[in-house]
C-alpha cells in the first residue's frame, strides 16, 4: 500500500533481563537467566569518587550485587528529589540483602560532597563528567539498573524527567525489604 507509514519499533522502556522478579530476598540466579553481560568497552570507562579518584565503572559491581542510579544532573529538581528518597533507604535493609545502591551523575567531582549535603545521601555516589557511559549506554535521561557480579538483570530508562521508576518496585527485584517515604510524624489524639 503506497503512502502507508510503518508503525515506529519502540523499545522497551523496563526490561527485566533475568525473568525474574524477587518479591523477597532470593539467591541471585545463575545460568542462562543470570541477565545480560556488561560490555568491556562500557565496564572499562571511569568514573570519579567525590575526591576525584578514578574507578572502573564494572568494577563498582564486579563483585557485587548492586542497583545503579543514573540522574541527568546534580541541579534537575527532580533527581534530587529522588535522591532524597534513595537517602532514607537504611543501610541495614541494604546489607541484609546484600546490595549496594549506586548513584552516578553527570558533573565534576566536586559537586559530589555538597549534593550529599544538601540530599542526606550517604551511600556510593560518583560521576561521569564526560557523559562517556551514558552515552556508550544510549541514555538521553535517568536510569535505574539492577546488577549483580557483571551481568545486567533490570533496566529502566526514564522517557521524560518524572518517569523514574518508583525506588521499592526496583528494591523488590533484589530482594530490599520496602521502605516507607512518607516521613509524615504520627499523630497523636489527646
Amino acid at each position: 500500500m503506497q503512502g502507508a507509514m510503518a508503525a515506529p519499533i519502540v523499545a522497551p522502556v523496563t526490561r527485566q533481563i533475568s525473568g525474574r522478579a524477587a518479591p523477597a530476598p532470593v539467591p541471585v540466579p545463575s545460568g542462562p537467566e543470570s541477565g545480560q553481560p556488561l560490555a568491556a568497552s562500557v565496564a572499562d570507562l571511569p568514573v570519579l569518587d567525590a575526591s576525584g579518584r578514578r574507578v572502573l565503572f564494572g568494577a563498582l559491581f564486579r563483585e557485587r550485587r548492586a542497583v545503579v542510579v543514573f540522574v541527568r544532573h546534580f541541579l534537575c529538581y527532580i533527581c534530587k528529589e529522588y535522591v532524597d528518597d534513595l537517602a532514607k533507604i537504611p543501610k541495614s535493609f541494604l546489607q541484609e540483602a546484600n546490595v549496594t545502591l549506586i548513584v552516578i551523575g553527570q558533573s565534576s567531582y566536586h559537586h559530589i560532597e555538597p549534593f550529599c549535603k544538601l540530599t542526606g545521601y550517604s551511600h556510593e555516589i560518583y560521576v561521569d563528567p564526560e557523559r562517556e557511559i551514558y552515552k556508550r549506554l544510549g541514555m538521553k535521561r535517568g536510569e535505574e539498573i539492577a546488577s549483580s557480579g557483571n551481568n545486567i538483570h533490570f533496566i529502566h530508562r526514564d522517557r521524560n524527567r518524572l518517569d523514574h521508576k518508583p525506588i521499592n518496585s526496583v528494591l523488590q527485584l533484589v530482594g530490599v525489604q520496602h521502605v516507607d517515604f512518607t516521613s509524615r510524624p504520627s499523630v497523636i489524639h489527646v
